[in-house]
């Protein structure tokens, strides 16, 4: 079975508190951008064992870490399947805030619930999904979901942005680990929530619907600022850093023309 592991853009991500358990409590709107995927193929085979291969971008990680590697040991685990053989395409850049480990750790579940005939529904698919990382619930569901608690928390939420480009760029060799964003956050609860910030007209945007993790990640990596900035004066109505960071986006009533350093991943869609 062969799936497309699309990535997502967050619009708006409040970081609200730190928990007790040392997790921080969010809130942000999780967007599928369906043009920008890795590919993931699972096969059944003999035995028990999990055979993993990793073609494209080279991400620098041991294959029993590998988040498609796991989602297929916890899936083993809780229902005495037997072994697959795994092989991933990838395709979007990691240490991105894209979600892209999660998408393909949620295709490697979806895929084994229909190899061998599981019959798991979506919640529960989603709360497996959880198991493996905050945001990896998101990909279950192919609708934009408004998250709360870590982000598997999720109600879905009407983005309707049909007509609109969708760019996303990333500086190739600038990325934002988990540790680093939090480690300079300071929690705050806002004002509005997103829910009514997003009701707006896309316009209004901008002025009002913020991720909390750039200010601190923009001054520690001041190319990741400057591609926001470069997305604005390109004319996108709205532009933020996605997730963690380090990719932005631009959302535009045309497709762009974008003038980015060349050390630049892009990718431009069609919403």
């Amino acid at each position: 079975m062969i799936l497309k592991a699309y990535c997502k853009i967050n619009i708006g991500l409040h970081v609200v508190r730190k928990r007790e358990d040392g997790y921080h409590e969010l809130e942000t709107v999780m967007l599928g951008v369906k043009g920008l995927y890795d590919t993931v193929e699972v096969e059944p085979i003999d035995g028990n064992d999990i055979i993993f291969t990793s073609h494209g971008i080279v991400v620098d990680c041991p294959a029993e870490k590998n988040l498609c590697v796991r989602a297929a040991r916890l899936m083993q685990q809780r229902y005495n399947i037997g072994g697959v053989a795994i092989t991933l395409d990838k395709r979007v850049p990691f240490g991105a805030g894209l979600g892209g480990g999660s998408s393909d750790a949620t295709a490697v579940i979806v895929a084994i619930n229909d190899i061998f005939n599981l019959r798991i529904s979506k919640p529960d698919l989603a709360s497996l999904a959880a198991e493996l990382g905050s945001d990896t619930p998101f990909f279950v569901y192919d609708t934009p979901q408004l998250c709360t608690g870590r982000g598997e928390i999720m109600e879905p939420i009407e983005i309707n942005l049909r007509g609109y480009w969708l760019a996303v760029a990333k500086p190739i060799n600038e990325g934002v680990s988990t540790a680093e964003a939090y480690s300079g956050i300071v929690p705050k609860m806002p004002a509005r929530g997103l829910r009514e910030l997003l009701a707006g007209d896309i316009t209004t945007w901008q002025q009002s619907v913020a991720n909390d993790f750039e200010p601190h990640i923009f001054a520690a990596h001041p190319a990741i600022a400057t591609l926001k900035q470069s997305m604005l004066e390109a004319g996108a109505t709205y532009a933020a850093m996605s997730g963690s960071g380090a990719a932005v986006f631009g959302i535009f009533k045309h497709m762009p023309t974008l003038h980015l350093p060349n050390d630049t991943f892009v990718h431009i869609e069609q919403m």
